[in-house]
């Protein structure tokens, strides 16, 4: 066996071995989709001594997110009319492999907007002209390759296709077309496909609702629900946005889903038990432009406004009622530990307690990143990874 195959060989075994741990974030907004870790073991007053940067790498430009699986992370870039998809070592963020293929940067916020998605040893990646590829993790083989709008007839958005793959079962959902797109994930076949047209820019959600599996997205002018297995649609809710654009993910809890859009449109709390939504409370209290809020504890915390100002509010989930905001300017977050990682658009990082009784900041940094930042952070393993739109890509040690 030649060298270079053993080489490669090792660094797959080694990997294999290793396994996912309990704080990898194998997806877009983590292992269950709500953009909440269960990680408990790190600082959140790390900051205070300034941030304690463990490597920086630029990827391209583009604003995918990051997902981990043991020491790995995969994330997408563009140049030169390329995405790339990277598979890098946590610890260094040294190139494992990468996989590159033609596709046009875009003049309008250039390069890829979905995030890689890990699954069973499978990687799922979107670009933002429907390029629909599953990749081995362990080395990038293609497995299988679709494109949206030549198999599924389905139109691109304004600026481009932007839903990650959600798995489920033996499903890859893709926001495309009318009301999505399900394909087989082991063969990329389509399972079922919605009437071709024109999708939204937020990821499916899967939810059981009234005891039945459902998909939760946005269409072009309407929140849907789907059914899993048939792809029919149950129900739609009028919801017009400026510019079409509904991109933070909806909130499910029990028979209830919590949306939220930009553009002054505001938020809305629905009751989707029935055969038609009704509405529990809606309010503009919380205007989620595209960073989507995440839920603790009964209430929803998250960036109202548009890009270039925002607040970081607090909602009570049951009423509707705002609890406190704070101007942190516009950005993204997550949470992880009870407490918020707060991402702006100019670079700056803020640790907050997501407590409902105020705003109490924990740590912060200023200046990580260069502008603009619009990707959700990600934290994985004590590790905090952010990322900025021109592909800057910067790894913070917050272990304790």
């Amino acid at each position: 066996m030649k060298k270079t195959k053993i080489v490669a060989l090792l660094l797959v075994l080694g990997w294999l071995a290793g396994g996912a741990r309990a704080a990898d974030w194998p997806a877009w907004r983590g292992p269950d989709g709500t953009g909440v870790s269960k990680e408990t073991a790190w600082d959140a007053t790390a900051l205070d001594a300034g941030p304690k940067v463990l490597w920086k790498l630029n990827v391209g430009p583009g604003y995918s997110a990051v997902s981990v699986s043991g020491d790995r992370l995969f994330t997408m870039g563009n140049r030169n009319n390329e995405d790339t998809v990277f598979c890098l070592a946590v610890d260094s963020g040294k190139v494992q492999w990468k996989y590159t293929y033609a596709c046009p940067t875009g003049s309008s916020y250039p390069g890829p907007r979905s995030t890689p998605v890990l699954d069973d040893g499978r990687l799922y990646t979107v670009s933002r002209e429907g390029h629909v590829l599953c990749l081995a993790a362990a080395d990038g083989s293609v497995k299988w390759q679709k494109e949206l709008m030549k198999d599924m007839q389905a139109r691109n958005l304004t600026w481009g296709f932007a839903s990650s793959v959600r798995i489920s079962g033996k499903m890859a959902l893709i926001n495309a077309n009318s009301a999505g797109v399900a394909l087989n994930k082991e063969t990329g076949e389509p399972v079922w496909t919605s009437v071709p047209g024109i999708g939204n820019y937020s990821v499916p959600t899967v939810h059981k609702i009234a005891g039945r599996p459902t998909v939760l997205l946005f269409a072009q002018k309407a929140f849907v629900g789907v059914d899993l297995s048939t792809g029919k649609e149950l129900w739609a809710w009028p919801w017009e946005v400026s510019y079409d654009i509904n991109a933070a993910d909806p909130i499910p809890v029990g028979d209830r889903v919590f949306i939220s859009s930009g553009y002054n449109k505001g938020c809305v709390l629905l009751d989707v038990s029935g055969a038609k939504p009704q509405v529990v409370w809606q309010n503009a209290s919380m205007r989620n432009q595209f960073s989507s809020s995440v839920l603790l504890d009964g209430f929803i915390y998250g960036i109202d406004g548009n890009v270039g100002k925002g607040d970081l509010v607090c909602l009570d989930l049951a009423t509707g009622k705002e609890q406190w905001r704070h101007s942190v300017g516009f950005g993204s977050l997550i949470a992880a530990g009870g407490k918020l990682i707060v991402l702006t658009e100019a670079g700056d990082l803020i640790i907050v307690q997501a407590k409902s009784d105020g705003f109490t900041q924990l740590s912060a940094a200023k200046g990580v990143l260069g502008r603009t930042c619009w990707t959700a952070p990600v934290l994985s393993n004590g590790r905090l990874y952010l990322r900025n739109d021109k592909g800057d890509l910067v790894c913070l040690n917050l272990a304790k």
